[in-house]
């Protein structure tokens, strides 16, 4: 890139304004990667009394039993205090509890410290959510992840910076962007105004770590613009998979189980030789190292998703509520994991050779009237024509 200093180069912050926290749990047992599992624990919890059920719960300065807190905007379950629970458990939801892993979560506001409700209320099938990650040391991992379900703080591993929805309405409304950066963009490209998804796209590929920020080099050629949406497009796709079409590598390169995996894995390596993942005495291949190499944070990602369905539980507590043995859910999963690294991780090499020529710069956005962003657009969006169930069952209207 030609003489264009740091200071230069607009921010995420600027071009994506509406930053939230990630929601943070502040319990492990309200999530896990099967459903069956969390509604045993539910069942557990509210069959046990007193001080029994208190422990199993483990409270927190935020969440106790006696807490009175609202409905999640979208979900069903109570507002009543838990420590008079004994209705069902509310149907669990898909959430990213960790980098490329999805899984399972009670939708109850009462068992969640931080559950940012301004994020559930614009959580559709629409919407998308970027989510900045930890950069670690001479690490190669991506800086943002997109998810279509929303991203929690993980309990262990990589942690995860601010949480930006693409839209901050629901039905894919008033996009996450600058004011008239669209506009703007296309103005420069001669293309007119631009998609907010290709906007996203060009963010996912060019985003770069700068100093305790993200940086996005925006560019002024619209060849070059056109190769990083193709790019940022496929790579949204295989953060996403939402069309049914599900992500494959080339014939002879898929993965496979070529040993069956045991019913209790306790360990996963990898041998580059043979181009092997062994999942205790069971073996899947051909597993490209590229996949094996993904790391995010600084975390290898197979072993943090491996660690998460293996890692010992102390007995008596509802984390210990678990499958007994090794679901073929799970394996279809790893397989699915596996190649989406892989092809991920072909991506990132073309993402390498994107280059932007003469960039747009922030003097530009401020001359054009783009930034600075009002302030109104970093907070959320007034979204609710609709009553709330608040504690013990009042309604709030926002």
């Amino acid at each position: 890139m030609p003489s264009v200093t740091p200071d230069d180069v607009p921010l995420l912050a600027d071009l994506m304004p509406w930053s939230v926290a990630p929601p943070r749990l502040g319990r492990g047992w309200p999530t896990g990667p099967d459903a069956a599992s969390l509604k045993a624990r539910w069942d557990a919890l509210v069959k046990a009394e007193g001080p029994d059920r208190e422990t199993l719960f483990a409270p927190t300065r935020s969440r106790t039993l006696a807490s009175a807190v609202a409905q999640l905007p979208g979900q069903s379950s109570g507002t009543g205090r838990l420590a008079r629970e004994s209705g069902p458990c509310p149907e669990p939801v898909r959430i990213l509890a960790a980098p490329f892993d999805e899984q399972w979560l009670v939708p109850d506001h009462r068992l969640i410290d931080a559950a940012r409700p301004e994020l559930w209320r614009v959580a559709d099938e629409r919407q998308v959510f970027v989510v900045e990650q930890t950069v670690a040391p001479e690490s190669s991992g991506p800086v943002l992840l997109a998810s279509p379900v929303l991203p929690l703080l993980p309990l262990h591993g990589p942690r995860v910076g601010r949480v930006r929805p693409l839209y901050r309405r629901p039905g894919g409304l008033e996009p996450n962007l600058a004011p008239g950066l669209p506009e703007y963009l296309g103005a420069r490209l001669g293309t007119g105004a631009v998609d907010p998804v290709d906007v996203l796209a060009w963010i996912l590929v060019a985003a770069r770590p700068g100093p305790n920020r993200v940086d996005v080099p925006l560019p002024t050629d619209p060849e070059a613009w056109s190769h990083g949406v193709e790019l940022g497009r496929r790579v949204l796709w295989l953060h996403l998979r939402r069309d049914g079409d599900r992500p494959r590598l080339p014939g002879g390169r898929r993965p496979y189980v070529r040993a069956p995996l045991p019913a209790r894995p306790l360990e996963l390596l990898y041998d580059r030789e043979e181009e092997s993942l062994l999942v205790g005495e069971g073996r899947i291949s051909p597993v490209p190292s590229e996949a094996w190499d993904f790391h995010v944070g600084g975390a290898r990602v197979l072993e943090e998703w491996f660690a998460r369905r293996t890692e010992a539980a102390e007995p008596g507590t509802l984390e210990a509520i678990r499958p007994p043995t090794w679901p073929q859910t799970w394996t279809s999963e790893l397989l699915e994991l596996i190649t989406v690294l892989a092809l991920l991780a072909e991506q990132r090499q073309r993402q390498g050779e994107l280059t932007v020529e003469e960039p747009i710069t922030t003097a530009d956005l401020r001359e054009a009237g783009v930034l600075p962003v009002p302030e109104s657009s970093r907070g959320p969006a007034s979204v609710l024509d609709h009553h709330e169930e608040g504690p013990e069952g009042q309604f709030t209207l926002l």
